[in-house]
C-alpha cells in the first residue's frame, strides 16, 4: 500500500507561516495571508491592503475554513477602520463573500459592533479602529483555545468509543492549522491521537473539487509526522466494506440549530456509510459553528462554485485554454453541478465535539445547551 508513514521527532508546525496575521509596515497596516491555492508546491503569501482584496483571497479559497473565516472577516473590518475607509461598505462586502460560513459574519459583525460602539462613545475613528483590531485578535486567541479544548475533548471521546487506541480515522476536506488560529477542528483531534501514540492511520479523502484533502490536510499531516493514506472520495465506501475505518472525523462550516451539519460537499455520504457500518461520525466545530438562527438544514443556503472547477483542472507550466484558467477535462459547454457543500441531518451524527463539551445525541435542545455554557462563559470572562 503506498501510503506516508509516521516519523518521529519533535512536533513541527504543519507549515512554518502561519494562516494569518496582521502586520504594520511604514507603509501601513495590511493582512497578510497564505496562500491556500499554491499548495503543496510553494507557501506563497497574498498581502491585503484593503477589503476588497480580503473579499476575493476569500471567493477564491486562498483563505478558507470556518474558523480561519470568522479570523480573517473581522481583521477585514479593523483594516478597512485603520485605512479610513467605510466600514459599514467593507463588513457587507466581507460576510456576503461566502454565505454558507456562518463564523465569517460572525467574526465580520463581531469587529464591526466593537468599531460602531467605540465610535459611539468616543467620536475618534482611531479609537474605534483600535477597537475594531482588539476584538479580532480577541477572536483569534479565543480560536486557538477552543482548537486546544477541542482537540481534548475530540480523543475523550475516541477513546470512550474505541478503547485501546489503534485509531483508523477518516477525514474529508481540510481542518488543520489552516483553518483555525490553533491547530484546527477535525484534524486537531487527529493531530492529538497521533501524539498520544493512538493513532494508528488516518484517511484522506482528496476532497473534490479543490483537492482540499489532497492538496492540504496530507500536506499538514506529512509535515506533523502523520501515518497517513490519499484516496479518492469514491473509494471510501470500500473501506468501510473491509473493516478499515474507525471513524469518521469532520469539521463544519455552519450547524443549524436542530443539529443539521452543513460541511464540505460529500460529507453527507460519509456519514450514511459511516451509519450503515456502524462507524461514529464525529463532527468538530467551535460553538461559534452553531448559528441558532437556521432552525434546520433546508434552511441552510449551499453555495453553489463555478462550473469550470469540475469540468477544468488546473496545472503549473501548462498552457490553459480553459474559461477558468485550466485545463478543459469535459467537452466545451458541459454543465456542471458543483455544490460547495452538502448537509447531514442530525439523526447521522454520532456527536459534536465543541470547546464546550460533546453533544452526543445531537439534539436542539443538547446544542442550546452548550451554546448558553459558552455565552455565559463569555459574559463571565
Amino acid at each position: 500500500m503506498a501510503d506516508q508513514y509516521a516519523q518521529s521527532g519533535e512536533h513541527k508546525r504543519p507549515t512554518e507561516i502561519p494562516a494569518i496575521r496582521w502586520e504594520e509596515p511604514p507603509e501601513g497596516p495590511v493582512l497578510v495571508l497564505l496562500d491556500q491555492t499554491r499548495l503543496p508546491a510553494e507557501e506563497v503569501e497574498l498581502v491585503c491592503t484593503d477589503a476588497s482584496a480580503l473579499v476575493e483571497a476569500i471567493r477564491s479559497l486562498a483563505v478558507r475554513g470556518a474558523p480561519l473565516l470568522g479570523i480573517a472577516g473581522a481583521y477585514g473590518v479593523a483594516l478597512a477602520a485603520v485605512r479610513g475607509f467605510e466600514v459599514e461598505e467593507a463588513a457587507n462586502a466581507l460576510a456576503g463573500a461566502r454565505p454558507t460560513a456562518v463564523n465569517l459574519a460572525l467574526g465580520v459583525r463581531r469587529a464591526q459592533a466593537a468599531h460602531q460602539a467605540a465610535l459611539a462613545r468616543t467620536g475618534d475613528p482611531r479609537q474605534a479602529a483600535d477597537a475594531a483590531l482588539a476584538a479580532a485578535r480577541a477572536l483569534h486567541r479565543e480560536d486557538a483555545a477552543a482548537s486546544a479544548r477541542m482537540a481534548e475533548h475530540g480523543l475523550a471521546l475516541l477513546d470512550e468509543l474505541l478503547p485501546g487506541g489503534g485509531h483508523r480515522i477518516l477525514t474529508h476536506c481540510n481542518t488543520g492549522s489552516l483553518v483555525s488560529g490553533g491547530e484546527g477542528t477535525a484534524f486537531a483531534v487527529a493531530l492529538a491521537a497521533h501524539r498520544a501514540g493512538r493513532l494508528r492511520r488516518l484517511w484522506v479523502d482528496e476532497t473534490r473539487p479543490l483537492l482540499q484533502g489532497s492538496r492540504l490536510t496530507a500536506y499538514e499531516a506529512a509535515r506533523s509526522g502523520m501515518a497517513y493514506t490519499l484516496l479518492t472520495d469514491n473509494a471510501a465506501g470500500s473501506l468501510f466494506a473491509a473493516g478499515e475505518v474507525d471513524a469518521v472525523l469532520v469539521g463544519a462550516d455552519r450547524i443549524a440549530a436542530d443539529g443539521s451539519v452543513a460541511n464540505k460537499v460529500g460529507s453527507y455520504p460519509l456519514a450514511v456509510l459511516a451509519r450503515y457500518h456502524h462507524v461514529p461520525f464525529i463532527v468538530v466545530a467551535p460553538v461559534t459553528t452553531v448559528d441558532p438562527d437556521t432552525p434546520d438544514g433546508a434552511s441552510v443556503e449551499v453555495e453553489q462554485r463555478p462550473g469550470y472547477e469540475v469540468t477544468e483542472v488546473t496545472v503549473p507550466q501548462v498552457p490553459v485554454t480553459g474559461a477558468g484558467g485550466g485545463v478543459p477535462v469535459a467537452p466545451l459547454g458541459t454543465q456542471a453541478y458543483n455544490p460547495a457543500f452538502d448537509v447531514t441531518p442530525p439523526e447521522l451524527v454520532t456527536a459534536i465535539v465543541t470547546e464546550e463539551g460533546v453533544v452526543s445525541p445531537v439534539t436542539a435542545e443538547a446544542l442550546a445547551q452548550v451554546c448558553g455554557r459558552a455565552r455565559r462563559a463569555a459574559n463571565d470572562g
